[in-house]
């Protein structure tokens, strides 16, 4: 397959590396994406790139909960500059942009942006952000939103960080409408926001991802110049305190690091008087996976193709 500067471009804005390392890592897997998105990894490439700094930050994320407590959604809408996403004209479309999310039964984002505007006649969704985009003088974006509707007794919870950099919802089970429900809902999105978890618990965890993930890690105890019987050792290991980092409930609990976010919970159950449990939760970073403007990003791919 051949090698694109789109198919750099999109390998760059998903794993933040080099454009060259992107180029490259394409070249070895002769084209395709997660291959090379392996390759970056076990070269130890995304993960530095993700430190230097690359994701974008503009716009706003926002979780809003229905009056009856029944469902949430989370939702993500993008901006040019930073100081758009503070403009109060922005951060009211954004809050409309949600009251249209937890009402829709869009599937996905085309869907979405064809669906009547719920606060102007006979406008879509569509019609609706192109002219907020008018009014503000800025492209803007709605990118993507997650749901959660209530299927057993429990309370959906919020939680807001900086301004609308970070939005978490997550949904606890349990039989008690106690007051302590949401503060430890509330304690609960604030682990979520920081730790940032990728699943609640290992059962969540499929095989498929712990072999892709011992096959990475193996690769980078071998590019580290472990030998083999050396690096089986190691990976099981690794991987597993990348599964306690990855999964919620393993987290160590960020008010109290002598404790588990299970036993922070298991404590919070036995002042309720039941147990507490977290089904499910969903955590935006605004511009997360995205890349920030560039002016010279043409000139960067040509030289990478070699023009």
């Amino acid at each position: 397959m051949a090698v694109t500067p789109a198919l750099i471009k999109e390998l760059r804005e998903i794993s933040g590396a080099g454009m060259m390392d992107c180029k490259n890592a394409l070249v070895e897997s002769d084209g395709n994406i997660e291959k090379a998105v392996e390759l970056l990894r076990e070269k130890g490439l995304a993960a530095a790139a993700r430190k230097a700094g690359r994701i974008a930050s503009e716009g706003l994320v926002l979780a809003y909960i229905a009056d009856d407590n029944t469902k949430g959604v989370v939702v993500e809408v993008n901006s040019e500059t930073d100081f758009v996403s503070k403009n109060q004209e922005f951060r009211a479309f954004v809050e409309q942009v949600a009251q249209q999310a937890i009402a829709s039964n869009a599937t996905n984002m085309d869907e979405f942006f064809k669906e009547a505007w719920n606060f102007g006649e006979l406008e879509t969704v569509k019609d609706a952000l192109s002219g907020k985009i008018a009014i503000i003088g800025e492209n803007l974006n709605i990118r993507r939103f997650d749901k959660i509707e209530k299927q057993e007794s429990g309370r959906l919870v919020s939680y807001i960080h900086g301004g609308g950099k970070v939005a978490v919802m997550v949904y606890l089970v349990t039989d008690s409408s106690s007051d302590l429900l949401d503060e430890a809902g509330r304690n609960i999105c604030m682990q979520i926001a920081a730790m940032s978890p990728k699943f609640v618990s290992r059962d969540e965890v499929s095989q498929e991802f712990i072999e892709k993930e011992k096959e990475i890690l193996m690769q980078q105890a071998l590019n580290e110049g472990k030998p083999a019987n050396i690096a089986e050792k190691m990976v099981q290991g690794r991987l597993n305190k990348e599964l306690k980092e990855m999964c919620l409930l393993e987290q160590e609990y960020v008010k109290d690091g002598d404790v588990s976010v299970t036993q922070y919970l298991g404590e919070v159950g036995k002042s309720l008087g039941g147990n507490v449990t977290v089904k499910s939760f969903v955590r935006y970073e605004t511009g997360e996976g995205l890349e920030k403007k560039e002016e010279n990003f043409a000139e960067e791919v040509s030289k990478a193709m070699g023009n």
